[in-house]
């Protein structure tokens, strides 16, 4: 089995070398063509040993196997100008996507193909060096997506790519946890020959869930199958999550996933919505926080008009499902309290729909992408709201450790973890979880649905015992940590390295410009206390009163000339690539040859090296600045080899991970404590024991 995720970090890696990939959002959109080409033949290598007849849409020259697959082959210019020059023409323009053949075979292959052009419309090779393409190949040739454990890990890569979307400025792209999809799938139950539609489908999660748990419940034999792909619909107005979302679709067994179209659901009026566009059920994660452009509103009913992304595609969905059908949703905590139009939707919800139940997850579900609360609501079409469940989703137990009692990026919601609220569903009465509310009572109220268990109110200790054991628990889990933490500095034994300086590492940035009057530009700040750095606003050159500005490179090195002292010292992330920065903030480029730059962080990037950079600075307490040239000649030792620097990194990274856990096993238990004592007099005076 091939480590996935260690192959895509050597991948990105080697694209950051290419001078013709600008950014995240090209290194994405290059990685993303060239996965689906080798996916696409290992699929196809499967097909061809189930179909005698079958074709493949692509000239013989032009799949992976021919011109990929050889470790040895094509490279350097000649790989370049065949990507170029034979390649793209062929996929963007020249495949045949029409026939006149009745055989469907003939047919299917048709469909293939524009499938395929529809992927590379909006595809482009960024790399400009072939050596370094014929490695990204190479890195890619090492995952089998034939191999079922490959073909599973794969999921993460997504939720890899998403974060690295985020960072390359596409705000609103989300991950749904795979256990939030498979609780809404599971509950929402879609047979086998009613359609499933995704209206936001994003990289298709709750898509690839559906397939997953059809096949696995009702695919009998061949005939079940080709029901299960024709009942898979998906809209994707952005390119990037489309070409995954139909990338994904190929990895879960749908061919021709030709119902996975790129367009705006939005930009349809509903009065245009006619019976064949309707389905038995909709699963979505619409975007959260968005707003749509001017004019799409005028798609919706007057009273109903708003520009929140999230309320517009409740309407729609509404419109969507058809009698009798069934929908589940993620909604954001915005989406469920306010007046006016935002009122005027959710009644209209339940007028047209049955609201039977809504979940509320606790904080942090979303993390990282983000920490806003969200909800997940069912209804079912053509029986109006007489009342609605809420079940609000606790943190088990055993979660007692977690931080702030919220889920987190490192300890995220497991589909295990509804088992409660599952069992609850079908033998429905009012717990400490559950509480009903009268469509009156909801009226009444505006329709506000941000409603709180009325008990909360109430005192509602758990027993001492409980939280006895909850603290043995966390403890138990401390003892493990810092035993880890023991056991790697026991590992880390003494080298005797070089010492260099900074000077031998660093190479001042130079890339200075001019700022144009009509460009607005990035202007980022450090943090202090070695907490990386963040945008500090975005203006136009003719707002920004020093035109000469340094253009600062992800990878480098950069810090504060007067906070350096305290901590302002980063490395340049990948989202602030070709942000402007004053000369108060000199950049430098890092000899990735010499050093690693993780390696750099964890010598420099210390709390007792603050010390360090107060002496090496000079001026009043208030204006000192750090002294450039003392700084280029501080001394570090720097291990000959790069691949010593990386285990001792990789060693610190994890005694970092345990102890942020010890960090959190304290607080867990200090929470805890606290609470014993009047948990132990509740526990005595308490008539509800």
């Amino acid at each position: 089995m091939s480590n996935v995720s260690s192959i895509i970090k050597s991948i990105q890696d080697i694209m950051r070398k290419d001078v013709g990939v600008d950014g995240d959002a090209q290194r994405i959109s290059q990685l993303v063509w060239m996965f689906f080409l080798k996916i696409y033949d290992d699929r196809e290598e499967e097909i061809e040993l189930l179909e005698d007849e079958y074709e493949s849409p692509l000239p013989e020259h032009l799949r992976w196997r021919n011109w990929a697959a050889d470790t040895e082959g094509m490279t350097g210019d000649e790989l370049n100008d065949f990507v170029n020059l034979q390649l793209f023409p062929m996929l963007k323009e020249k495949l045949i996507v029409h026939t006149t053949s009745d055989k469907e075979e003939d047919i299917h292959k048709a469909k293939r193909a524009v499938v395929i052009r529809n992927i590379f419309e909006d595809a482009y090779n960024y790399m400009k060096s072939g050596t370094l393409m014929r490695q990204v190949i190479n890195k890619i040739c090492e995952i089998n997506f034939n191999n079922t454990q490959d073909r599973h890990t794969f999921g993460s890569i997504y939720e890899q790519l998403l974060k690295d979307l985020q960072s390359a400025g596409n705000a609103g792209e989300f991950y749904t946890p795979r256990s939030v999809t498979q609780f809404i799938v599971n509950r929402v139950d879609p047979k086998l020959d009613e359609k499933v539609l995704d209206p936001a489908c994003g990289t298709g999660g709750f898509l690839s869930c559906s397939i997953d748990y059809k096949r696995e419940k009702y695919v009998k034999n061949s005939e079940d199958e080709a029901k299960l792909v024709q009942s898979i619909y998906g809209v994707e107005k952005k390119a990037l999550p489309h070409m995954l979302c139909t990338t994904n679709m190929i990895l879960h067994g749908v061919d021709v996933p030709s119902n996975i179209r790129r367009d705006n659901t939005l930009t349809k009026p509903l009065r245009d919505y006619s019976s064949s566009d309707k389905v038995h059920v909709v699963v979505a994660n619409p975007p959260f926080g968005g707003t749509e452009e001017d004019g799409v509103q005028n798609n919706f009913p007057s009273n109903l008009q708003t520009k929140e992304t999230a309320d517009l595609f409740l309407t729609m969905i509404v419109r969507t499902l058809k009698a009798n059908g069934r929908a589940g949703i993620v909604l954001p905590e915005g989406s469920m309290f306010g007046g006016g139009v935002k009122s005027r939707i959710k009644e209209h919800l339940m007028n047209e729909c049955n609201l039977h139940t809504i979940v509320r997850l606790p904080k942090g579900v979303f993390e990282p992408y983000t920490d806003i609360a969200t909800n997940l609501i069912f209804f079912d079409k053509g029986k109006p709201t007489k009342g609605v469940w809420f079940y609000e989703h606790p943190l088990p137990a055993h979660r007692a450790h977690l931080k702030g009692k919220s889920y987190s990026a490192s300890d995220n919601l497991q589909f295990s973890e509804f088992k409660d609220v599952i069992s609850w569903w079908d033998n429905r009465e009012e717990n400490s979880q559950a509480w009903y509310v009268p469509y009156e009572e909801l009226a009444n109220n505006n329709f506000d649905l941000d409603q709180r268990h009325p008990k909360h109110g109430k005192v509602n200790l758990p027993s001492p015992l409980d939280l006895s054991g909850s603290i043995r628990k966390t403890t138990d889990n401390l003892i493990s940590y810092l035993e880890n933490i023991e056991q790697l500095a026991t590992q880390m034994k003494h080298i005797d390295a070089p010492r260099l300086p900074l000077h031998r590492l660093l190479t001042k940035s130079t890339n200075q410009i001019k700022l144009d009057d009509d460009t607005e530009y990035t202007r980022p700040t450090v943090k202090m206390r070695f907490r990386g750095m963040k945008v500090r606003d975005k203006k136009f050159g003719r707002d920004i009163g020093s035109k000469s500005q340094t253009v600062i490179k992800a990878g480098d090195l950069i810090f504060s000339r007067i906070d350096a002292h305290n901590g302002a010292m980063a490395i340049v992330p990948k989202e602030l690539e070709g942000a402007i920065a004053t000369n108060d903030f000199p950049s430098f480029s890092i000899d990735t040859e010499v050093i690693t730059p993780e390696y750099l962080r964890y010598m420099l990037f210390q709390p007792s090296m603050v010390e360090v950079y107060y002496h090496l600075s000079k001026g009043s307490t208030n204006r000192r600045r750090i002294v450039v040239d003392k700084l280029m000649a501080l001394e570090i030792p720097v291990p000959n080899c790069l691949k010593e620097q990386e285990a001792i990194s990789n060693n610190l990274l994890l005694m970092e991970d345990m102890v942020k856990k010890v960090i959190e096993c304290s607080g867990g238990i200090e929470e805890d404590t606290s609470l014993l004592t009047a948990a132990s007099l509740h526990h005595v005076f308490s008539k509800d024991k």
